[in-house]
């Protein structure tokens, strides 16, 4: 009887041991679900009224060093996009229709004239105007309206995303399927190479008189279209959608570079020579997220753990001066894809000590983080940084890692190993 007493004490302590780990892995994740998804639903409710409406990425950006404050003050499309398709896996579809019904306005019609063009960022707040006007600012030092040559652009990753929250918010509204097939239709008039390694380009950059093509192939903008290409190639079967999902997902085939375990990330400005010169932690880590990604590509995830990984989190390039706070959500999300659940859970236990006070994540712990990028095609130096600022983007990509949620199917992760 003693025995059985003993047996049963034992095995009631292992299983209330098991329920408090469980309860422990699941709180960060919990935890940091309810304060982003409740962050990005609380911006959009303070936008007055309940029509089209687009957020501002960044808080407080009077506080970055060196940057510009006006070109902090916009709401970029792939933030907003993120945004969008996180409030769906939040369970807020209401809100996130609001940023999807202001996308489908924007791929409407664009001041060029260009059907389904997207530009890299408009104005935060109600949507009102037609065509939607991009970010702009009146100077009073200049006396007049300016414009940011990046903002005005069109970078094909962007409309990419623009896409896939159309795709994601619409359902089976015919509108949003519409909206999200002008926008690659566009990408693919405008921006497919069939010089090997065939791709999809940069886009443009710059002022509407004066767009300069960006000839670079990104792994990151072509696993983005891989994505979108693949969606609309289910919903609407056709040679159109499966010939481009091939050519993009042929692409990201293209930069892996087996030797190493990694992923070029992409090519320089003759859009055929890889791009062994910079480093970016996306590049390594969204091609994991494809539907029937090959296993090989796991080798990815090793890679960047000892190349990126720096002081609980990872950096945005490979010299890990820092952490990149939406960088390492979505290595956490990547985690609970691969079935590697606790690496998962550690991470969002750091960024669930990275809101800031108004609830977004922060974009990075350092004053301001390094890239190894340049902001455009004339930089003589690499000066694109990221700079300790409360972050749209970054609290997004918290929420999909928290929920779960693969922006690239519409699905929660089905945590294979």
């Amino acid at each position: 009887m003693a025995a059985g007493i003993r047996i049963s004490l034992f095995v009631l302590i292992s299983l209330c041991l098991d329920s408090a780990s469980v309860a422990a892995a699941e709180s960060p994740r919990q935890q940091v679900a309810a304060r982003a998804c409740g962050a990005m639903l609380a911006r959009v409710n303070a936008i007055p009224g309940a029509g089209p409406a687009f957020l501002q990425s960044y808080d407080n950006a009077s506080g970055a060093q060196n940057a510009s404050r006006p070109t902090l003050t916009g709401a970029y499309t792939y933030d907003n996009a993120l945004a969008a398709i996180a409030l769906v896996a939040c369970g807020h579809r209401e809100a996130a229709l609001r940023i999807g019904d202001a996308l489908l306005a924007a791929s409407e019609g664009d001041r060029s004239g260009a059907a389904g063009r997207i530009r890299n960022a408009y104005r935060p707040g109600a949507i009102t105007e037609r065509p939607v006007p991009p970010m702009g600012w009146w100077s009073e030092q200049d006396r007049r309206w300016v414009e940011d040559p990046y903002q005005v652009g069109s970078a094909t990753g962007n409309v990419a995303w623009a896409a896939l929250a159309l795709l994601t918010v619409g359902g089976d509204d015919e509108r949003y399927r519409a909206a999200a097939a002008r926008l690659m239709r566009w990408v693919a008039a405008t921006t497919l190479d069939p010089h090997s390694p065939a791709g999809f380009t940069g886009g443009l950059y710059g002022y509407d008189d004066t767009a300069e093509r960006l000839t670079w192939k990104s792994t990151e903008h072509n696993t983005d279209l891989a994505a979108v290409f693949d969606w609309l190639a289910r919903l609407e079967p056709s040679n159109e959608w499966q010939a481009h999902a091939r050519t993009a997902r042929a692409f990201v085939a293209a930069q892996w570079d087996q030797a190493s375990g990694h992923f070029w990330v992409g090519t320089t400005y003759d859009g055929v020579t890889p791009n062994r010169l910079n480093a970016g932690l996306d590049a390594q880590l969204w091609p994991l997220l494809l539907p029937d990604a090959p296993d090989t590509w796991r080798a990815s995830i090793d890679y960047v753990e000892r190349h990126y990984a720096a002081s609980g989190g990872f950096d945005f390039n490979d010299d890990r001066d820092g952490i990149w706070w939406e960088g390492t959500a979505q290595a956490a999300l990547v985690y609970r894809a691969l079935g590697h659940s606790h690496d998962a859970v550690r991470l969002l236990s750091a960024i669930n000590g990275q809101f800031s006070p108004g609830g977004f994540v922060w974009a990075s712990n350092r004053v301001r983080l390094t890239t190894g990028l340049a902001l455009s095609p004339a930089s003589t130096i690499d000066d694109f940084y990221y700079y300790r600022l409360p972050h749209l983007g970054a609290t997004a990509w918290a929420a999909l890692a928290a929920t779960g949620w693969n922006p690239f199917t519409g699905e929660t992760v089905a945590g294979r190993r």
